[in-house]
């Protein structure tokens, strides 16, 4: 009877959780959505198999509409940071609906490149305020056990916003009507947050004790006080850097104490490793490839249609994040970090070598290099890119998660930005096959590096995490 009593509440413990994070992965969908909305629309402006499409964009356009998304999401980040204790999790997720909305709207009126520029920065600031504010909640809510594996349901969200563009793009074959089809989700997704409950840790920060119980209580399957009364005393002590401090302190000096918290050790040593990893996540995960993904498979020379080549690639990361839902727990992040990085760096050395120096049966040869992609996608959407955003929600303190994970999240898209606006240059440089050979020996480096730096922070509090950093 205890027994059956232990599942049931451990049942009604992980519901709470899974509805009340509802919202992250409508929001982490709405995300997946505007990154890829680059790769359709530059193929399609590129292309021009719409007979109906007056819009063309040059190769310097396509870099420039491809890459400000990311330029302007560090800004999107601060303004996250700045906001994010005052207005709590939720208002900043539902804040960050708004410019996503109304970039799809100027989608589809678009008619010149400017209006496209100018999409693609509205994009920017709604994926960069939402960073913060999501990464947070999710690191808030959940229980330690729990963790990582709905970090990697959300993340599995945003490969599903991914495919469900691609998919309804490859069947319509009409960017500005997929745009249109598109904005159910931020819709829906303000009017699920509406409703969703504050983190508890927040809510103590802000001196509201009895609410941030019963909150909790709510999050932990609808339990009582009581159930729950060991893992609140401990949010206290994780939460009672903010309460001790005086009342009367203005916000501009917590913002500042904030961010010279980056200099203490348990500060900027987590915050140090993670940026070295969202390089080398996004690297392997071919992020500079992402808004060219159209030429790339083109160049590669498979007899494949290349819009629903896009789908599939994003139905195999769909397929690697929900096995990351399952195994996380039992692999640890440690190891899927050190299984899939050396994978994928190999994959993209084969790539770089068959493409230059295999040339003499080109059936084959596109072939490998098309499967080898596919299986970068998959094995990094299994490992380092999911562990990447599971990390930026565990491993920081409570008197600086509010900074250092917009700024986290801030310095992730910035690296994009140079990566996808110089692509095109560094690639006409050095060659498109050759960029795989290098990406690949880089994260070879990482390995080696991850091997003596990474910790293992799966089924820790975060209290334990923020001890190991000291």
């Amino acid at each position: 009877m205890e027994a059956n009593r232990k599942i049931n509440n451990s049942f009604r413990s992980t519901l709470a959780q899974c509805l009340a994070l509802t919202g992250s992965c409508l929001l982490q969908t709405g995300i997946g959505i505007e990154i890829i909305c680059l790769t359709i629309i530059i193929g399609a402006l590129s292309t021009n198999k719409n007979q109906n499409e007056f819009l063309t964009v040059t190769s310097d356009q396509a870099s420039w509409f491809g890459s400000l998304l990311f330029l302007f999401t560090p800004v999107g980040s601060l303004l996250s940071s700045l906001t994010l204790d005052r207005f709590g999790h939720n208002k900043c997720m539902i804040i960050t609906n708004i410019p996503y909305i109304v970039s799809q709207i100027m989608f589809f009126f678009a008619e010149n490149v400017d209006t496209l520029y100018m999409c693609s920065i509205l994009m920017g600031l709604s994926i960069g305020y939402a960073g913060g504010p999501c990464s947070a909640y999710i690191g808030e809510v959940c229980e330690p056990k729990l963790r990582g594996a709905l970090m990697s349901v959300t993340n599995v969200f945003y490969f599903v916003g991914s495919l469900v563009f691609t998919l309804i793009y490859a069947v319509t074959l009409d960017w500005r009507l997929t745009v249109l089809l598109s904005m159910i989700i931020p819709i829906v997704n303000i009017v699920i947050l509406l409703v969703s409950p504050h983190s508890p840790m927040w809510l103590l920060t802000k001196g509201k004790h009895e609410k941030a119980q019963k909150t909790l209580g709510k999050l932990r399957g609808w339990v009582s006080h009581e159930l729950c009364s060991n893992e609140f005393r401990e949010m206290i002590v994780y939460t009672s850097v903010k309460d001790t401090e005086k009342p009367d302190t203005k916000n501009e000096e917590d913002i500042t104490s904030s961010w010279r918290q980056l200099l203490q050790p348990e500060v900027y040593r987590p915050f140090r490793l993670l940026v070295i990893y969202i390089f080398f996540a996004n690297l392997l995960a071919g992020v500079q490839y992402g808004p060219y993904l159209v030429s790339v498979f083109t160049e590669f020379g498979a007899p494949v249609n290349v819009e629903m080549t896009i789908s599939f690639s994003v139905a195999l990361a769909i397929i690697g994040g929900i096995l990351t839902v399952f195994f996380v727990n039992k692999l640890g992040k440690r190891f899927l970090t050190l299984m899939t990085l050396p994978i994928c760096s190999v994959c993209y050395i084969l790539i770089g070598i068959i493409g230059i120096y295999w040339t003499d049966s080109k059936p084959l040869t596109s072939w490998l290099v098309l499967i080898f992609f596919l299986t970068t996608t998959f094995t990094s959407s299994f490992g380092i890119l999911t562990v990447a955003w599971i990390l930026v929600s565990e491993i920081f303190p409570m008197k600086s998660r509010n900074i250092t994970c917009s700024t986290c999240v801030a310095l992730g898209y910035l690296m994009s930005f140079f990566m996808i606006k110089f692509f095109p240059q560094f690639s006409a440089f050095v060659q498109l096959y050759n960029t795989f050979t290098i990406f690949g020996v880089a994260g070879l480096f990482g390995s080696v590096y991850f091997y003596f730096y990474l910790p293992e922070t799966e089924n820790k509090s975060l209290q334990e995490i923020s001890e190991f950093f000291k």
